[in-house]
């Protein structure tokens, strides 16, 4: 399933919204000037959880830049295009009523503070991974979290293959962003033991979501307009 719209479109300009996703892009394309140097660049500014739990039992690490500041830069990295591109488009999608509800410094502020916690959740179940972690899909899945609370109802123009061809149908936000979540745990729980397979972070996109409906709420997210 993929989505193309919401049918509760913020009344607002999301300006933050359109600001991460210009960083993003800029960031990607700088990542694609890099060439070999990719893999010092991700070394750097990517989650690596050995090195944070190095980090944070005091031992060094050779890092010019502090491992726990990883934890915000990495949100600005991907691995692909088709990495960035649904990243971005959850975003995009998403993102405008969040920070129309919370306003536009309370959302970079959730939107930030989910992405670290989803990278700390990755690292607990994880710890000695030297696989470097990278993508906004944990911020993002904050955001996802946030928006299952407060617009369960409301409709998400979705993309669904039938057979040889696309088609759209309207799908509550509480069903689409459900089953999503229910993949989610899922296959965090089926990567136990296995930090390293796959190469895609389940539990920072589960623990994202969770933290993202948890502290949407905190932030005022329910208040009435």
């Amino acid at each position: 399933m993929i989505p193309i719209n919401d049918e509760n479109p913020s009344p607002s300009t999301p300006i933050v919204v359109y600001a991460l996703i210009a960083i993003n892009v800029v960031v990607f394309f700088h990542q694609m000037t890099l060439g070999a140097g990719l893999t010092g660049f991700f070394q750097l500014y990517a989650v690596i959880p050995q090195e944070l739990s190095a980090s944070f039992n005091g031992g060094a690490t050779n890092q010019p830049v502090p491992e726990i500041l990883t934890l915000i830069t990495s949100q600005f990295l991907h691995g692909g295009w088709m990495h960035i591109g649904g990243n971005m488009l959850f975003l995009w999608t998403f993102g405008d009523n969040i920070e129309h509800d919370l306003g536009h410094v309370k959302f970079l502020v959730f939107y930030l503070v989910c992405g670290v916690l989803a990278g700390l959740t990755h690292w607990f179940f994880g710890m000695q991974s030297g696989v470097p972690t990278v993508g906004a899909s944990g911020a993002i899945a904050g955001v996802m979290g946030a928006y299952i609370i407060k617009y369960p109802k409301a409709k998400i123009v979705t993309l669904l293959p039938l057979f040889i061809i696309w088609t759209t149908v309207r799908i509550p936000a509480v069903y689409f962003l459900g089953f999503w979540f229910v993949q989610q745990a899922f296959s965090s729980v089926a990567s136990l033991g296995m930090p390293e397979a796959g190469g895609v972070a389940y539990w920072a996109h589960a623990g994202g979501f969770i933290f993202g409906a948890v502290l949407g709420p905190i932030m005022g997210l329910l208040r009435d307009d």
